[in-house]
């Protein structure tokens, strides 16, 4: 072996002793103290809930120092931890003994209630609580034991059956519908815009609803009162179905018997009733005063000599004075009572006056499209 080589080896040596003494002194701590970095706090706790020396301490998740020391004292567990320069901890903080993991590993966790001060700083003491510890193993346990001891044996025995007869047979569908739910999931992240958007829409149409809950709730209490009126009026609805086939058979046979004839009459009748509408001022004068003829009839109550009354209606046609024949079609040219075609009859009116009986349309409320029957249009 050269000489080279040894001072190589001899340098390897010093390196790696000086390099595992650091690491070992920088984890027990002892540089930091030397150096003076970091700072100690105190935590205060009414048990250890497993924690021990050594064990990380965090904030909000990250770690900033670990346990140094645990000592009892009069006020409980006073457990020193050793924080980084940089960690700055809010003194109002909630200080909790956590499980890392399922098999314990605790480790002491630094929860904030708010971003202000004042912070933490070297030598300051933060308390604890029994809330700030983990529940053991053994309680744990002892809550899971009287939990299984209270349930009923035959009903554990019923669920445990009807589960396995839910699941029996339907693989294939469950495997159906994880598939079919991963499908959906995949094409919902395929087209994230429009899902946000619907989503987004959701919420809108959601709001609405919100703001019209009363209507929503009116709305849904009359359709309730509805469907009981149904429910209550049912042999009655039951009749009324079991009778409406043979109406409804009749009104069958009445329309094909009048196939042929019912058009033309519904013609007329349109006819009709658009001359009964351009003289409706016309007819509601003669609706206005039949009641008055009809409330003059016991007028014409007679009695005679013995005391028996007896009554007397006359239907005159009135000849004097003379109807008025001026201003109207002379008797030559008047058309057959068969002739249905239209002809304007305005401005045909009375033309002799008094003291002529002046009858006529002339004398009677016009009709609300006079004017146009004036120039020939359809009355």
């Amino acid at each position: 072996m050269t000489r080279q080589i040894r001072i190589r080896l001899i340098a390897f040596a010093v390196l790696s002793a000086l390099g595992l003494t650091y690491v070992g002194a920088n984890y027990l701590g002892i540089v930091d103290r030397m150096l003076g970095r970091g700072y100690t706090v105190d935590v205060i706790l009414p048990s250890s809930g497993g924690i021990y020396e050594g064990a990380e301490v965090t904030y909000r998740g990250v770690k900033i120092g670990k346990v140094e020391k645990m000592t009892v004292d009069r006020d409980g567990l006073r457990v020193r931890v050793g924080l980084q320069d940089e960690a700055r901890v809010p003194a109002s903080s909630d200080v909790r003994v956590d499980n890392m993991s399922a098999v314990g590993e605790q480790f002491i966790s630094f929860e904030p209630t708010s971003k202000s001060g004042p912070m933490l700083k070297d030598g300051s003491t933060i308390r604890g609580t029994m809330e700030s510890l983990p529940v053991g193993e053994d309680v744990l346990l002892q809550h899971l034991s009287a939990f299984v001891s209270d349930l009923d044996s035959d009903d554990v025995n019923v669920v445990v059956k009807e589960l396995g007869t839910m699941f029996q047979d339907n693989a294939t569908p469950l495997r159906s519908m994880v598939d079919s739910a991963q499908a959906f999931i995949a094409e919902a992240q395929a087209n994230q815009t429009q899902t946000i958007s619907l989503l987004r829409d959701a919420e809108t149409v959601l709001e609405t609803q919100t703001d019209r809950s009363d209507d929503i709730r009116s709305a849904l209490d009359d359709l309730a009162k509805f469907t009981e009126t149904l429910a209550d009026a049912d042999d009655d609805i039951e009749t009324i179905l079991d009778d409406a086939e043979p109406a409804v058979q009749e009104v069958e046979l009445l329309v094909r018997t009048l196939r042929a004839s019912l058009p033309s009459f519904l013609t007329y009748m349109v006819r009709v009733s658009d001359v009964l509408d351009a003289r409706l001022p016309a007819l509601e004068q003669l609706l206005v005063t039949f009641p008055r003829l009809i409330a003059a009839g016991p007028s014409a109550l007679i009695f005679d000599h013995s005391g028996q009354g007896y009554g007397r209606v006359n239907l005159n046609l009135n000849f004097d004075p003379p109807a008025c024949t001026e201003g109207y079609l002379p008797p030559g040219q008047w058309r057959t009572t068969m002739d249905e075609t239209f002809l304007p009859y305005y401005p045909a009116q009375c033309k002799s006056g008094p003291p002529i009986n002046m009858r006529g349309m002339n004398y009677a409320p016009k009709p609300t499209d006079w004017k146009s029957s004036l120039t020939g249009g359809t009355p």
